[in-house]
């Protein structure tokens, strides 16, 4: 691949463990470029849900993905020219996320597109099988974990802080499914990469989290 030289940082991880948040600050620090892959699936799942398409029609969803019209600028996402950053963070968008990503044709369709974000001078990218799958040779791999609860209260405090009702134990239900789905589904479930560092941030402030990645980096 012609550009197979660019270095890659991928950040795995559960629902809710801040992947997003320390990938995203570990790309602004090294000035390397950003893919949330998640949002892709969210991206997805909304422009399912819009165009009234089944989500559980495989071939319909998938055809969604193969031509989906996503792009993001300065923290910003779009899908077809519209800001969509808030909309596909809604749990609903979230649940329904996790679900169309258990088909083999929905991430058959998103895979070209991720690989089309590897671009100089790098790429940080966080996801579920970012390691394993859409970039198994990248430079450094990183596995970040939380418990459940750890997960569950930061959602809750996410939620309550941009004013959106949340219920503890409704939340720790949604985490414990998805957990679920992500690690038992047949096509690139949720596991370390080989060669990953493994990181559990239960007991660790975002900061942190950033500095052992960056840390990580300079040893490579």
């Amino acid at each position: 691949m012609p550009n197979s030289h660019i270095p890659v940082i991928t950040i795995d991880g559960p629902t809710a463990s801040g992947k997003g948040t320390v990938a995203a600050r570990v790309a602004d620090r090294l000035g390397y470029h950003l893919l949330d892959s998640g949002a892709l699936y969210r991206l997805t799942a909304l422009s399912a849900m819009r165009a009234g398409v089944g989500l559980d029609d495989e071939q319909a969803v998938a055809r969604l993905a193969q031509e989906l019209p996503a792009t993001f600028s300065n923290g910003d996402i779009f899908l077809g020219g519209e800001e969509v950053g808030e909309l596909i963070r809604a749990e609903d968008v979230g649940n329904n996320a996790s679900k169309i990503a258990a088909f083999p044709g929905v991430r058959q369709a998103l895979y070209a597109l991720q690989l089309g974000f590897r671009k100089a001078p790098g790429l940080v990218v966080d996801g579920r099988d970012m390691g394993t799958v859409i970039f198994p040779n990248a430079r450094l791999k990183v596995f970040l974990t939380a418990s459940v609860e750890a997960r569950a209260e930061r959602r809750y405090k996410q939620l309550i802080g941009k004013g959106i009702s949340a219920n503890m134990e409704g939340l720790l239900a949604d985490l414990q499914a998805r957990d679920e789905r992500d690690t038992h589904r047949t096509v690139a479930p949720l596991v370390a990469a080989e060669g990953a560092y493994i990181l559990d941030t239960s007991n660790m402030t975002v900061d942190e989290a950033v500095e052992q990645v960056l840390h990580w980096h300079t040893l490579l």
